[in-house]
């Protein structure tokens, strides 16, 4: 799976503005709703938060991941957002550490395979300290997908 394939450029937001996990859920998923790629915000917010509440999506390095299976996208593709947030916030991190780096992943009910791959993928390539790093100091959503590509 080519990760970039499905991240696009105009649905990375370089400094999300919400200090709290739902304000950066809603801000990436508004997003999406914006860009055309989820039909029903409200379906969609409630697959993410029924998720996050079953259990946290904060990894650890500062990594998030908030995620869910929904009916609302317009099409029938796996759809994500990526978010950054320098200062970080608390997303319940496995490391306890703040989150500053969101990928959102939004799939639809009757696919199961899509976004482990993506989870697997997203993971392996921010599992670099020196990655994550150049991807929080990048100043547009270009470098980002730059960086996520090398």
């Amino acid at each position: 799976m080519n990760m970039c394939r499905l991240l696009e450029e105009e649905n990375i937001i370089m400094e999300l503005q919400s200090n709290t996990k739902e304000g950066i859920i809603e801000e990436m998923l508004d997003l999406l709703v914006r860009n055309g790629k989820v039909k029903d915000r409200d379906s969609a917010l409630k697959a993410i938060l029924d998720r996050e509440r079953k259990m946290s999506t904060g990894m650890q390095h500062g990594i998030a991941i908030p995620h869910g299976k929904t009916d609302s996208l317009t099409g029938s593709k796996l759809v994500t957002a990526l978010g950054l947030k320098k200062t970080g916030v608390d997303f319940g991190a496995l490391d306890a550490k703040p989150s500053t780096i969101f990928i959102m992943t939004l799939s639809p009910l009757n696919r199961t395979g899509p976004h482990i791959q993506f989870l697997a993928e997203m993971s392996q390539i921010l599992n670099e300290p020196q990655k994550r790093e150049a991807i929080l100091k990048a100043v547009t959503s270009h470098e980002v997908m730059s960086l996520l590509s090398t």
